[in-house]
């Protein structure tokens, strides 16, 4: 059973079509990855998806419920978090006293002066940060943390509410190839306990190979592939887009027995080829 259905969106701005008439669904307990080149439309289809862009055409349904036209707090409240590339905490504040400022807003109390804000939830907001790993530090400032941290925090926070869905804005970017690993893992465990969904954009293709279920391909605003990650590394479509059509982009030997990790994509143009990548999709992907 489907919890996110998109169907035929589409968005534009003058004369570009940033979105073209895509529909996707996304199941509970899945994590889903939205890929393409840079211009391809995938941010544009988070903000419509979180209402901070309101949809040209199409139906975007959370439950049955349709979101399109809705404010990004009507959204929220309707159960859809969502983390930023760069992370989104107040670094004056503590660690838990972030994740009580998101619980005064999902209980309707940031603006009650009957309580200090202190004093709410903090049990809760403890429980929380336990499950990413961060209670040991939850009363330092949000301003001393390693970046890694910062985005475990950030997490903590998008959980307050506990989202039926939650959209990852490059969750991983800036970040070292073990804190993505982890970060990503501690992300999956999430999903499976809590039964939610997960709509991840990520340019480091080994973090998309490794964690995602299945995995959508745009690529001038149009999805161009669907599917399990091994069925998306060997799409005719997709490697035209990645790799070209010349013998300038063909993939190298070495990428067929190379076990490192994939370096972060480097998109070319909107919808174009990129540089060569074919060390992105190793051979081994699953």
């Amino acid at each position: 059973m489907s919890l996110l259905q998109v169907r035929e969106l589409g968005k534009s701005f003058g004369g570009v079509k940033a979105v073209d008439g895509i529909s996707f669904d996304l199941a509970p307990g899945e994590l889903l990855a939205l890929i393409g080149p840079n211009g391809a439309g995938k941010s544009t289809t988070f903000n419509m998806v979180n209402g901070q862009l309101k949809a040209d055409r199409g139906s975007i349904r959370l439950g049955g419920t349709e979101l399109v036209g809705r404010k990004p707090r009507e959204v929220w409240r309707l159960g859809v978090g969502r983390t930023f590339q760069i992370a989104e905490t107040f670094s004056s504040l503590t660690v838990v006293e972030n994740v009580q400022m998101a619980l005064l807003s999902h209980d309707h109390r940031l603006f009650s002066m009957w309580r200090r804000a202190a004093e709410h939830r903090r049990e809760d907001a403890l429980a929380l940060l336990d499950q990413v790993g961060m209670k040991a530090q939850a009363d330092r400032p949000c301003s001393v943390l390693a970046y890694g941290d910062v985005k475990r925090v950030e997490l903590a926070v998008a959980m307050a509410h506990s989202p039926r869905l939650l959209l990852m804005d490059e969750p991983t970017a800036g970040m070292a190839p073990r804190e993505r690993n982890a970060l990503m893992a501690l992300t999956k465990r999430l999903v499976v306990e809590r039964g939610m969904a997960v709509l991840f954009t990520e340019h480091s293709m080994d973090v998309v190979f490794a964690y995602a279920d299945r995995m959508i391909v745009l690529a001038r605003g149009r999805l161009i592939a669907e599917g399990k990650p091994l069925e998306i590394r060997d799409h005719p479509k997709v490697q035209e887009v990645y790799f070209g059509t010349g013998a300038t982009f063909a993939r190298p030997q070495s990428a067929r027995t190379s076990c490192r990790p994939a370096a972060p994509l480097q998109g070319g143009n909107a919808g174009g080829p990129a540089e060569p990548v074919a060390r992105h999709f190793p051979e081994g992907a699953a």
